[in-house]
């Protein structure tokens, strides 16, 4: 699996005009699937990330994690993680897991993420949605298990 986390401010999906998601500020995940990928990995993942601290305290230091600050998350799926841009000039994605192995470990990493005690939105898997966020910092974290 691999995780692109953003730090936001404010971040939001919709899907042919319906907010599906929305946070206030927390962190923004893009989470792709490869095949080789099993609930072992989303738990890697997903305590990493509920225990990553990346929001500054009173000294400016990264040291508050987001059940410090209030934070949520806003996990979308997204399968162009995986692509393969070697050869041509369009991306292969046959490295991303069918939909039908992806989006239940994509649910699965969600609910462990929620075990955590945070609070979790989604986008819609496989929908075309529209991404809208406030970068915080900017902060940006690539993550792979």
């Amino acid at each position: 699996m691999r995780v692109v986390l953003q730090r936001a401010k404010q971040a939001s999906v919709t899907v042919a005009g319906e907010t599906v998601g929305a946070i206030s500020h927390g962190y923004v995940l893009l989470v792709g699937v490869t095949h080789e990928d099993s609930e072992a990995q989303a738990d890697w993942l997903a305590d990493k990330i509920a225990g990553m601290r990346l929001f500054e305290d009173d000294e400016g230091k990264m040291n508050r994690g987001l059940q410090d600050v209030g934070g949520s998350i806003l996990s979308v799926s997204q399968f162009t993680l995986y692509a393969d841009t070697k050869k041509g000039r369009r991306p292969s994605f046959i490295e991303a897991a069918r939909p039908d192995q992806a989006e239940p470990l994509w649910e699965y990493f969600n609910e462990r993420l929620r075990s955590h005690g945070l609070a979790v939105e989604t986008g819609r898997f496989g929908a075309m949605m529209d991404v809208q966020l406030i970068n915080d910092g900017p902060v940006t974290i690539i993550l792979e298990k």
